[in-house]
């Protein structure tokens, strides 16, 4: 079995002594002590001496300097949909949009966004304002002693201090504890734990608004001035922007193209100028980012090769092997493990404290990421969309389930006399289909708008959902695998067979052995069915096809473990799947449930 997912981090060993092995300071990459075998979803930081671990499957872990490691799990009916971190408070979201809370301060009623004196950490509490007022919460941030919510779709919320005018509620407001209404038409969200300002985007308009702290600049409005209203950022439209990350004194933005900008105060955090407008960063203008992430004084960004390149830091914050200027980007190495992921999208993953860097690898994006491979693979599509003269491939079954329109409804909305869709909306569209992509805002919602679905889309992860949903779907699918059930010498015998409905794309998209068979000149174009020549039960292939739309191995109670963990610990090899880490982690949680080892 290979070696699974690990945490790894970089800073002062002062404030993490109970997590790493390493007695010094940790001035490049130093494994941790969290478990190898439990794959990580998110990290977020509190303050120097903290910070909180999302992990499969739905529970929490807090690693502190003098509470040590302490677990925590919502109850049974709840599921996490992302975590945020303030200085010292902690902000869970669930899929049923509840808020719930982790902070050092006993907390019933209120929403606990101020500082405290005591480190408890008791228990996980709920925050019932929200429910209470009917209030879904889509997605959460935290900035410094604030915490702003996006709920019903689209409209705004924020609680806090409004020191500086944070909350965006204007100077005259001191602080509100409970939530306050901010706007409508908000449809992205930005801040950070170390930040006293946040960013939101609007839909209409299409803008990129910021609000509180701006002493350093940092808001990008080519001014000093900390507005205790929203302002708009002039020189970006908010559906050119991918994502942004605030710091102290510094703010970091990716836009559409992979481009990294910064504003602010840069003699502390690098770069040596000061600007209070975005500025491209010249050393990444060669460089497509995809994430960034920002503390105190550190600055990391990842491109879309798995470079990663970092400035900023401390002599105890700088995560490589040899002294570099770190006032500039500099190219940072990654430990050994993580070379073997360098070809895989979207599982490196990059996260700063107040004082320390965090790097992991996220396996739960395993099927996003087949997807995203498979639809720009433009192989194995069973229909067109388009105009006469310009077509583009498709997959039926995907297409219909997650719009819930047919194919030629979808041709006629999209491309009928009356529309004016062009084919760069559609790419977006499309790119929202195979694998929840929202870069380009604008082209999307004009997409959404011609079919008359909702925007902006439901949620994060939509995605996973739906395909969950589509292994349900029996009606739906559109292929078969036929599993030997007697040990018979004519193979040719349809009788000796048991069939497994599945849908085609998703055999093609997850296995490398399924889309070699239909490369292969032996099997046609439109066959329907394929036979399984693995010898393996019939038990443990639909378990194994359960797996690609679920990422997950589930038994039931009339199942032997002992046989479903026998047959399938080749999978990976057999069926050619690129998560190699995330399956045989999920075999591993069987062999010690049911004490296989």
């Amino acid at each position: 079995m290979s070696k699974l997912s690990s945490l790894y981090l970089a800073g002062p060993k002062y404030y993490y002594k109970n997590i790493v092995k390493d007695k010094n300071n940790l001035p490049k990459w130093t494994e941790t002590k969290i478990k190898k075998t439990q794959t990580i979803k998110k990290i977020v930081c509190g303050d120097s001496f903290h910070f909180l671990v999302w992990k499969k499957p739905n529970t929490l872990e807090l690693c502190h300097k003098y509470l040590k490691k302490k677990e925590y799990q919502l109850p049974k009916n709840e599921t996490i949909k992302d975590i945020a971190s303030g200085n010292r408070t902690y902000q869970i979201l669930t899929e049923s949009g509840k808020v719930w809370s982790l902070a050092n301060r006993n907390e019933d009623k209120e929403v606990p966004l101020l500082d405290a004196d005591k480190s408890n950490f008791e228990k996980i509490r709920p925050v019932t304002f929200f429910e209470e007022e009917k209030l879904f919460v889509n997605s959460l941030i935290m900035g410094r002693a604030s915490g702003y919510y996006l709920c019903n779709g689209d409209q705004l919320y924020a609680s806090g201090s409004n020191a500086d005018g944070r909350l965006g509620l204007g100077q005259n407001i001191e602080g509100e504890r409970m939530p306050v209404y901010v706007q409508d038409k908000v449809i992205k969200i930005f801040t950070g734990s170390v930040a006293t300002n946040f960013f939101f985007i609007t839909s209409k308009p299409d803008l990129l608004y910021a609000c509180g702290n701006n002493d350093s600049g940092e808001l990008g409005v080519d001014s000093r001035v900390s507005p205790s209203t929203p302002t708009a950022v002039k020189n970006f439209k908010g559906s050119e922007i991918l994502t942004v990350s605030l710091g102290q004194d510094l703010t970091l933005l990716i836009n559409n193209e992979g481009q990294t900008y910064s504003c602010g105060i840069q003699t502390r955090n690098g770069l040596g100028v000061q600007k209070s407008i975005f500025t491209l960063i010249p050393q990444l203008k060669e460089k497509k980012a995809v994430q960034l992430a920002t503390g105190y004084n550190q600055n990391l960004v990842l491109t879309d090769q798995n470079e990663l390149y970092g400035w900023g830091f401390t002599e105890h914050q700088f995560p490589t092997d040899e002294s570099s200027n770190n006032r500039v980007p500099t190219k940072i190495s990654l430990p050994g493990f993580f070379t073997n992921y360098l070809g895989s999208k979207d599982m490196i993953r990059i996260a700063c404290g107040a004082m320390v860097c965090f790097l992991f690898l996220d396996f739960n994006n395993a099927l996003l990421n087949d997807l995203r491979t498979f639809y720009e693979s433009k192989k194995f599509c069973d229909c067109e969309i388009g105009t006469l003269r310009n077509k583009i491939p498709v997959h039926k079954s995907l297409i219909e389930f997650r719009t819930k329109l047919t194919i030629d409804q979808i041709q006629n909305k999209l491309f009928g006399e009356k529309s004016s869709i062009n084919k760069e909306q559609t790419l977006s569209f499309l790119k929202w289909v195979y694998y929840d992509e929202i870069s380009d805002i604008e082209k999307l919602e004009q997409s959404f708008n011609s079919l008359e679905l909702t925007f902006p889309p439901s949620g994060d992860n939509t995605l996973e959902k739906d395909i969950v949903q589509l292994y349900k779907d029996d009606d739906s699918k559109d292929f078969k695998i036929l599993v030997k059930i007697e040990d018979e010498d004519d193979e040719d015998e349809e009788g000796n067979y048991e069939e497994i409905p599945v849908h085609k794309f998703i055999l093609l998209a997850r296995s490398g052995l399924f889309r070699a068979m239909f490369d292969s000149v032996n099997v046609k174009e439109n066959t329907n069915k394929v036979k399984d020549y693995s010898n393996r039960s019939i038990e443990s292939l639909q378990i194994l096809i359960k797996y690609f739309y679920t990422n997950s191995i589930e038994l039931t109670a009339d199942q032997d473990p002992k046989l479903i963990v026998d047959e399938l610990s080749d999978a990976v090899e057999y069926y050619q799947l690129n998560d190699q880490c995330n399956f045989e982690n999920e075999l591993l949680e069987i062999k010690k449930h049911f004490d296989l080892n």
